[in-house]
């Protein structure tokens, strides 16, 4: 019997090429909180070198855990693991908390590491929420997923520093678009390897085309060393704060729940189903990453949205192909001139990709919403209200201004929140008191009975 396309191990060069791909793809969410968190205690341009290439060495090996699997841990899909952003707030919190700023590192760590062994403990219990996820739920949370990440993408588009002032520029604006229409024009008139390494292609042309704009930056590679090893416990032993620990468990709940609908999202995608032994597996993968991370000084880890999209564009479903990414990111973080490489490349050209790769993944949900049952007034008024949730850190960053700081790190991740809101709508509406049966509506507003009334 021939292998599932999820295990199917692919030739050396289109292995190496399309784990490039995946690098490329998530390298800048990964190397993000380390340089703000970085910023925020005010380390010194070597440390924060080092904090950078450590939280690439620690990804790659949360990507291993994931994608390879050893005993009941991880779920052999096409996951890439990499630092949450979701933590990037309260470790800034912990940071500007502690008064000499050399302990906010070893707090921090701590605090992951505690998050990390109860995630751990609690990732079976989480994963038995699969039965809370129906087609109206995962293709909710899938839609939010793609749509949340798309002002990520504007962002890279319009340039790396909002302070800049070229921001936003047209010179940043075409070299995203330029990237944008050569992932496009591949995608449409080439075929088999060319096809699938589309995004790939597209960033080295975009690349290229910013060299006589003098929009790409050689810097990096210049002042990287060629080998380095992130030391354990270079920033100090770990310490271990109760606020701090508090806080980064929330973060971990939240992590959860994004993992869990990526790994629902993905297994659509890949027609291998999530299932709840998968999901627990995963979630024990993510968490124990996690725990494993500050030992080589690297934060949280968590699945990363942005390549489910690479996968349903490339249709190349092999984890060994995302494995092989996490080879490179392990690479990276041993080989600091490597990870400068992938530095070089414009945040614009990333944000053209980038509208590809997340625009992929909310069409993805809206296949699925297609599937769920939208005949139904019930599922209708679920997926509106909970689209809108969703939305509102997305369009009102400071909608939750006035909530406490523990609240937000729930409330400001879109997909957090609309995820909630769709299985807690989706138990009020389907599972809670007497159901109704499957009627047509016309409109999501129309009142079930008179609509019982008609037929």
């Amino acid at each position: 019997m021939a292998a599932h396309p999820v295990d199917e191990k692919l030739p050396a060069l289109k292995m190496a090429t399309t784990g490039l791909q995946h690098v490329a793809a998530m390298y800048a969410g990964v190397v993000a909180p380390p340089l703000i968190v970085g910023a925020a205690i005010g380390l010194s341009g070597a440390d924060l070198t080092f904090l950078t290439g450590a939280c690439l060495f620690t990804a790659g090996l949360a990507t291993f855990l994931q994608t390879l699997g050893i005993w009941k841990i991880g779920a052999r899909l096409p996951f890439v693991n990499g630092v949450t952003f979701a933590g990037v707030a309260p470790m800034t919190a912990i940071v500007a908390s502690t008064d000499d700023k050399s302990d906010a590192l070893p707090v921090i760590f701590g605090a992951v590491i505690v998050a990390g062994l109860l995630g751990f403990v609690a990732a079976p219990f989480f994963s038995k929420a699969i039965r809370f996820f129906p087609p109206v739920v995962t293709g909710t949370v899938i839609t939010l997923i793609g749509v949340s990440l798309l002002p990520v993408a504007f962002g890279w588009a319009q340039g790396p520093n909002p302070a800049a002032h070229d921001y936003g520029s047209a010179t940043n604006l075409g070299l995203a678009g330029i990237t944008l229409v050569v992932v496009l024009l591949l995608r449409r008139f080439t075929r088999g390897f060319v096809k699938q390494i589309a995004v790939l292609l597209g960033l080295v042309v975009g690349t290229l085309v910013a060299i006589p704009f003098g929009a790409t930056d050689f810097a990096p590679v210049a002042d990287a060393g060629l080998v380095g090893f992130p030391t354990p416990f270079h920033f100090g032993a770990p310490r271990f704060q109760l606020a701090a620990i508090l806080s980064l468990c929330v973060v971990m709940v939240v992590s959860m729940t994004e993992s869990t609908a990526d790994m629902l999202a993905l297994g659509e995608i890949v027609e291998r189903p999530a299932d709840e032994k998968t999901i627990a597996a995963g979630l024990r993968a993510d968490t124990l990453g996690s725990a494993i991370s500050p030992l080589f000084n690297g934060f949280m880890c968590s699945a990363f949205a942005q390549n489910i999209g690479l996968v349903a564009m490339t249709r190349i479903r092999s984890r060994f192909v995302v494995a092989t990414g996490g080879a490179f990111l392990v690479l990276m973080g041993l080989c600091p001139v490597a990870a400068s490489l992938i530095a070089v490349v414009p945040r614009p050209v990333l944000g053209g990709a980038g509208v590809v790769l997340f625009g992929s993944v909310a069409a993805s949900g809206v296949q699925t919403l297609a599937r769920a049952g939208l005949d139904r007034d019930n599922n209708v008024l679920i997926v509106a209200v909970s689209l809108a949730a969703g939305l509102i850190p997305v369009t009102e960053p400071e909608f939750y201004h006035a909530f406490p700081e523990t609240a937000r790190i729930v409330l400001d991740s879109g997909i957090s929140t609309g995820c909630v809101t769709a299985v807690l709508l989706n138990l009020v509406f389907n599972h809670l008191g007497r159901q109704r049966e499957a009627q047509d509506v016309t409109h999501p507003m129309e009142a079930g009975e008179e609509i019982a009334a008609v037929h």
